[in-house]
């Protein structure tokens, strides 16, 4: 099972991988891109929360009983692969929208990390996860408006000014 569900996160992981890098010499060479990825980056987070998709990816995660009892209609030598890729396929789906910010806020931001793993905690074990979520969608496009006028929200997709030299 274990397998499975990593497959999944190490296929989704690798055209992340791609994205990050393409950005990162993107944004190096034209800096006035990255103020507009930083904006859609933001605005497709934000409207991926408040969706339905998002919301029937939640509904599976939140209920393990549930899948358990799927699960277990489940045959064949590969049955365990087939129950962590399923339940990898629909965490993803939880998730990717949240875990793409990490380009826009730096990938090694730690206070960005404990904030989103603290959203996805949230999401899918609190009785109020689904309202977090939504403030988090509502949160985000908020982000995306400021970021218009403010674009050190985004420091990630943002060069750093020189180190200079005494």
């Amino acid at each position: 099972m274990v397998a499975g569900y990593l497959a999944v996160w190490a296929v989704a992981g690798l055209p992340a991988y791609g994205l990050a890098w393409m950005t990162g010499s993107l944004t190096g060479r034209h800096p006035s891109v990255a103020h507009v990825l930083a904006i859609v980056t933001f605005a497709v987070a934000g409207a991926y929360q408040l969706s339905p998709l998002k919301d029937r990816c939640l509904a599976h995660c939140r209920s393990p009983l549930a899948l358990l009892l799927h699960y277990g209609s489940y045959r064949g030598w590969s049955r365990d692969l087939r129950v962590g890729v399923h339940h990898g396929g629909y965490c993803l789906g939880c998730c990717w929208g949240l875990m793409v910010i990490l380009i826009a806020v730096g990938v090694m931001n730690l206070v960005a990390m404990v904030a989103l793993a603290a959203l996805v905690l949230v999401e899918k074990t609190w009785r109020w996860g689904v309202v977090a979520g939504r403030v988090a969608g509502v949160a985000l496009l908020a982000l995306a408006v400021a970021a218009i006028w403010l674009p050190w929200l985004a420091p990630g997709l943002h060069a750093t000014a020189p180190m200079m030299m005494s």
